[in-house]
This record gives C-alpha cells, sequence and structure tokens, in this order.
C-alpha cells in the first residue's frame, strides 16, 4: 500500500510495538558497532605515522585496542540483554518466533509475501507491525554473524594473554583454523555488517514511506500506528 496523502485521517490508532530493552539495545548495537568498525579497521590497517618525538605517538595502537575492546564489552551486553528480551521478557514483536517464519504455513506465506515485495513481483508491501518475516529472518542472520564476530574477536583477543579467561575459552578453535584466516573472517564479517546496515537504513526510509506507519519514529518512540487497507482485512501483527 502506497502513503496515502490523507494520512492523518486513515490512522485508526497506534501500538506500542517495541519496548525500551529493545530500543535501547537497537543504539548500543548501532553506536558499539560504528566504534568496533572504526577501530577493527585501523587495528588491521594503521593508517598513521607513529613515528614522531611525542610520547603519546607510541601509546596510539594501545589506546586504538583499548577502545575497541571496550566497545565490545559493550557490544556484548547489549547483545545479551536483547536474547534474554527475546526468550523471556519480550512481547510478541520482540520475541525469537519472530525471527524465524518459516515454521509455519502462516509465516511461510508472509515470507512469500515479502520476498516478491521486495523482488518487484507484487506492488503492495507486508503491512505487518513488527518486522514482516523476510526481514526478521534476515535479522537471523545478523544475530548469527553478531555472535560469530563475537567468538573470533575474542578468540583473537585470547592470544595476546595466554592463559588468560578468553584463552582458554576459545583456544581450541585454532586447532582447526589459523590465526590468519580467523582474522580474515572477523574482517569479512565487519563489511558485510556495514553492507547491512546500509540496506537496513534504506528500507527503513523506503517502508516507512509506503507504509506510512510511522516505522522510522518507531525506534525513538516505540509506537508504531495501524493504517487501514483500502481492500484488505486489517492486520495487527
Amino acid at each position: 500500500m502506497a502513503a496515502s496523502t490523507s494520512f492523518s485521517k486513515e490512522v485508526t490508532g497506534r501500538v506500542y510495538v517495541w519496548e525500551i530493552p529493545v530500543r535501547l539495545t537497537h543504539w548500543a548495537n548501532v553506536l558499539s558497532i560504528v566504534v568496533l568498525s572504526v577501530t577493527g579497521y585501523y587495528i588491521g590497517t594503521p593508517i598513521f605515522n607513529t613515528t614522531g618525538a611525542e610520547a603519546y605517538n607510541s601509546f596510539l595502537m594501545g589506546t586504538i585496542r583499548f577502545i575497541h575492546f571496550s566497545a565490545a564489552y559493550v557490544f556484548v551486553a547489549s547483545i545479551l540483554l536483547r536474547t534474554y528480551w527475546g526468550f523471556v521478557g519480550g512481547n510478541r514483536w520482540a520475541s525469537w518466533r519472530a525471527l524465524i517464519p518459516f515454521f509455519t504455513a502462516e509465516g511461510r506465506g508472509k515470507l512469500k509475501h515479502a520476498l516478491q515485495y521486495y523482488l518487484f513481483l507484487r506492488r503492495d508491501p507486508p503491512n505487518v507491525l513488527g518486522h514482516n518475516a523476510l526481514a526478521g529472518f534476515t535479522y537471523a542472520i545478523i544475530v548469527l554473524l553478531y555472535f560469530i564476530q563475537i567468538f573470533t574477536g575474542f578468540a583473537l583477543y585470547g592470544q595476546a594473554h595466554p592463559g588468560g579467561f578468553w584463552w582458554n575459552m576459545t583456544s581450541w578453535i585454532f586447532l582447526f583454523i589459523s590465526n590468519q584466516n580467523l582474522r580474515l573472517i572477523h574482517h569479512l564479517i565487519m563489511w558485510l555488517l556495514i553492507a547491512f546496515a546500509l540496506h537496513h537504513v534504506y528500507v527503513a526510509f523506503l517502508i516507512d514511506a509506503e507504509e506510512a506507519n510511522g516505522l522510522l519514529s518507531s525506534i525513538f518512540s516505540g509506537w508504531k500506528f495501524i493504517v487501514p487497507e483500502p481492500d484488505a482485512k486489517k492486520e495487527q501483527d
């Protein structure tokens, strides 16, 4: 359904979709991923000459690594909170079930609808309040990448502290993969997440314009609007 010029007259109500933990972890992820990407890129490819006489030049890489690791712990805390909320405390739109739509016939139908819309095979977007089925499944893949990124990051961190906690927890991975290949995986996932973020922002603007349900503002306020379709039954979840 395209955005209507009489949107204010079509809105039939609003629903509190994104709870505070969902919004909090969303923005914590955004900020930490930005910091992790910038500092991680520098760790892998130092771009500044630090041979100057001033003492602070000698500690630039150490400072960058400290910022990187600090942001990593913020990211981990955010992911753990969001995971808890998805399994224990959240509403239907925050539940882990919203990320795995293909277990039911209804979910598979919604997944097909969303896929057809994104492939320009149908004009009407999925009319849902939470994530549409395809978006939910995509987020499930992104969460998997998050956990792989966390594990590979701590495995590489553990190498600098042999015998430490993270070394004992992750060093077994080096029986199966070399240090350099693990770094490559960590680096490639960073670029995949950046590409996803760009696509995510574009789709958010597109869907907000198409559905006219307050999608962009909802990640700040938590509220989305129910807008009736002209010739179809309203769907609220």
